[in-house]
């Protein structure tokens, strides 16, 4: 009734006359004074609270100061009025709701309670422990709002207050489930962007109290409190590279590990235990362990380095993408996250994969033998997951995880020895006493495409081209071992002979080749021959799939897959081209170039690529020279080639990839087949990896004037030179190798020169030192000589004194004295 009265009292005129609602506000702000009673001020908060929702705009322009100082001098005594004054400010500065007029005039509030630091000190002493729940409730509310709005001067103030740090720390320790929650989700508004806050609260130990509320609520097992205090951990690390040095040397790193069930010193040859392999998931774990995850990518990636020994964090997460039952975009955030910059070494590294059990519904899970990681990788890559059980799903996670397998696939071959290694293992032996090895990715490539196409076939055909491309790209000497591979026949079981990458970890690597010119016609036909026999059966059946629009687009998409890795592997590779032409290749490329549709842009552009690639580096003796191939391009239409190539350079399909994604919608561009529709929401298709991407951008305008060159004219860009040109050539190599040499002498005699004069020099040194070290020894016998001569010479002045005195009293006592002396004495006395 008090409360009533009083506001009843505030609202009310002198005389009792109604107000409008800016009298009222104006009277109820004057009663905010310090010098009105502690019950007045109360009620003129509640009742401006209460207006607020109807006069924002008149109560924060008159009100504010008010409110302001009724937070500095009343909040922290009276909890009735702190909850209603943090209330009112909190409602008049929230811009998320309401119009562009609404969210605006909070903008507006929330710069005149931040015109200085004042409020938001007060902000973060309301904090401490000693404060009531709805003050530091109300506290934090209102930081979050002036956080979303000016988190930037906020963030300034909090640097200056003196409660800061300890206020955000002991709000994280509130035993309040709401206190401690809401104080998380400020912090993580709090440390955005902000090195030295982040500083702050690490060495406060805000690491200590996040990572205890995580394990509190049941590690990754917990809820959306897990997933808010982890990405407050991810928060307080992420460019911060103090904070993750610091963090690595603490307990907590491996607690990171534990929350996952991964023991953190898991020997290389041990696979990991199947408490980690075989987990329940739910979404909201799923969440959790992506945050995880991405915390310790990022520890991985900072942690840098190339021992052979592979670091906890990224074993753990090699392991949890090869060798788990996660949801598939967890392993593929796992191999996204996977670092660049170590040395992997997955032939060395064992690891156990698990299938599910069919019908089971994913509680029982059968343990496979255990295999690299190199193995499991390329298993990966070439049949999907658990071992091809869902192979036939098309959907976007599925393609992205097979995707970015084949891209740590490209990392991990960076290195040209191990390509080398991967490439020798593929080899038959020499004496031809042993059937070449079987592996995998060569019997995806030497199996001929059958007919009706299989989408699964094709999917894992293109992938294991794209990781055979990995393997020859850039390298001649690697390119010069793929052209002696020759493929076990289509018959050969993959699985039978060792299906594995065979990559040698001990031992020598098998010697290179001798090039075989003079093989048997009955002899294994070589990659390149395959690869040239399975594209023109690829185009035959293109042409005669008049099923579906489906299946067409599967013929489509296995050509590009044929042309793509022959681009890659003819270029700059001439005895390839040879090979190439020779198996026919000419024909081959020249009846898709002619085709005239409009729709079709794909194979006719990567034909017409090919053969100028074939047209550039056309350089060993054979039948089909340069000047063979040119009268064809003339009879193609020079132009018309070039327009070929330039509609392929355009196409979205090629426009989409990026080095992140390579993944595409299907079917893109989604207007081109108006008959072809996806067969689930989320299917999706690839067409071309982002390193091919980036090979025909590269070299997109070299093929184009090549096409243009004369078969004899000395401006081709890269090749196809006469005999006085490779004599011009030569001559031109050997005066470079000479000036090399003498640069090389001259610079080794300067070198030569710069010792000797280095060695005077210190000679030169050595003697003026010691030369120094004798005059000043010389200077300091002088001076002690010079100092004994002043010492004689005032001990015979002394003697001589003592001398004439004695001859005084001898003279007085009348005794005789010598002339001589005498005469000595007149003279001295003169």
């Amino acid at each position: 009734m008090e409360f009533l009265s009083q506001t009843y009292v505030a609202l009310r005129g002198p005389t009792g006359a109604p107000q409008t609602a800016l009298d009222t506000i104006s009277r109820l702000t004057d009663r905010l004074s310090p010098s009105t009673l502690l019950a007045d001020r109360r009620a003129s908060v509640l009742s401006l609270k209460g207006l607020a929702r109807d006069h924002k705009q008149d109560v924060g322009e008159h009100a504010i100061p008010g409110l302001l100082e009724v937070l500095e001098n009343d909040a922290e005594l009276d909890a009735d009025i702190g909850k209603a004054v943090l209330d009112t400010l909190n409602y008049l500065c929230d811009a998320e709701e309401g119009s562009a007029e609404v969210k605006e005039l909070g903008f507006t509030h929330t710069d005149r309670v931040l015109a200085d630091e004042k409020a938001a000190h007060k902000l973060l002493a309301l904090l401490a422990a000693d404060q009531t729940f709805y003050t530091r409730f109300g506290a934090l509310q209102l930081l979050s709002t002036l956080l979303r709005n000016r988190r930037q001067l906020v963030q300034s103030y909090f640097l200056t207050a003196p409660a800061g740090p300890g206020g955000i720390i002991a709000a994280l320790e509130d035993r309040r489930e709401i206190i401690r929650n809401e104080a998380i989700t400020m912090l993580q508004s709090l440390i955005s962007q902000s090195p030295e806050i982040q500083k702050v609260l690490t060495f406060d130990g805000a690491f200590e109290r996040l990572f205890h509320i995580i394990t509190a609520e049941g590690g990754v097992e917990g809820g959306i409190v897990v997933q808010d205090a982890l990405l407050c951990v991810d928060g307080l690390l992420r460019f911060n590279t103090s904070n993750q040095s610091y963090f690595q040397e603490t307990p907590m790193a491996v607690v990171l590990l534990s929350l996952l069930q991964f023991p953190p010193n898991l020997p290389i040859h041990e696979s990991a235990p199947q408490q980690f392999a075989l987990q329940f998931w739910d979404a909201q774990k799923g969440q959790n362990v992506g945050v995880v995850l991405g915390i310790i990518g990022m520890l991985a990636a900072n942690k840098g380095g190339h021992s052979s020994e592979i670091p906890p964090f990224t074993r753990c997460l090699l392991e949890l993408a090869l060798a788990s039952n996660a949801p598939t975009a967890l392993k593929t955030q796992s191999l996204r996250l996977l670092p660049i910059n170590q040395s992997l070494p997955l032939s060395d590294i064992l690891v156990t994969t698990y299938v599910p059990v069919p019908e089971t519904n994913g509680e029982e899970w059968d343990r496979l033998e255990p295999a690299t990681a190199l193995d499991a990788l390329v298993e990966l890559v070439l049949n999907g997951e658990y071992s091809g059980l869902h192979a036939a799903r098309r959907d976007k996670q599925a393609l992205e995880l097979r995707a970015t397998a084949a891209s740590v696939f490209e990392s991990f071959v960076g290195q040209n020895d191990l390509r080398l290694l991967i490439l020798q293992a593929m080899l038959p032996s020499e004496d031809g006493s042993a059937p070449p090895p079987a592996t995998p990715l060569l019997q995806y490539l030497s199996t001929p495409p059958s007919s009706p196409a299989n989408p699964v076939s094709v999917v894992s055909t293109q992938l294991a081209a794209m990781l055979f491309a990995h393997l020859l790209r850039s390298s001649a000497r690697a390119k010069a071992l793929a052209r002696s591979i020759k493929p076990p026949s289509a018959g050969t079981d993959a699985g039978q002979g060792g299906g594995s990458l065979f990559v040698p970890a001990d031992g020598q690597a098998p010697p290179l080749p001798q090039s075989s010119e003079d093989d048997d016609d009955d002899s294994p036909q070589t990659l390149i021959q395959l690869l040239n026999e399975h594209l023109s059966l690829a185009l035959l059946s293109r042409s005669r799939a008049a099923s579906s629009d489906r299946e067409a687009r599967e013929w489509d998409r296995l050509v590009t897959v044929y042309l793509s890795l022959l681009s890659q592997w003819l270029w700059e590779d001439p005895k390839a081209v040879r090979e190439f032409l020779d198996s026919g290749g000419l024909g081959t490329l020249v009846e898709p170039v002619n085709q005239t549709s409009e729709s079709d842009v794909l194979v006719p552009g990567l034909c017409a690529l090919l053969l100028g690639i074939c047209y550039e580096f056309n350089r060993e003796p054979g039948e089909v020279t340069r000047a063979t191939i040119h009268p064809i391009l003339n009879r193609l239409g020079v132009d018309a080639l070039m327009g070929r190539i330039t509609r392929l350079r355009e196409d979205e399909r090629l426009k989409a990839v990026s080095p992140e994604s390579t993944v595409l919608a299907y079917p893109t561009p989604p207007h081109s087949q108006p008959g072809l529709k996806p067969e689930t929401a989320d299917e999706a298709e690839m067409w071309f990896d982002w390193p091919f991407v980036d090979f025909l951008k590269s070299n997109y305008y070299t093929v184009q004037r090549g096409i243009r060159t004369d078969p004899n004219s000395l401006s081709s860009s890269t090749g196809g030179q006469t005999p006085e040109t490779e004599l011009l050539v030569a001559s031109l190599k050997e005066m470079i190798r000479n000036q090399a040499q003498e640069m090389e002498s001259l610079q080794t005699k300067l070198k030569a020169v710069l010792t000797e004069k280095e060695q005077e020099t210190n000679v030169l040194q050595t003697q003026i030192s010691q030369l120094t070290s004798e005059v000043h020894a010389a200077n300091q016998k002088r001076q002690d000589v010079e100092k004994e001569q002043e010492d004689l010479l005032v001990l015979l002045d002394e003697l001589s004194s003592k001398r004439r005195r004695d001859k005084e009293r001898l003279r007085e006592a009348g005794l005789e004295v010598s002339e001589d002396e005498g005469e000595e004495d007149e003279e001295e006395d003169e």
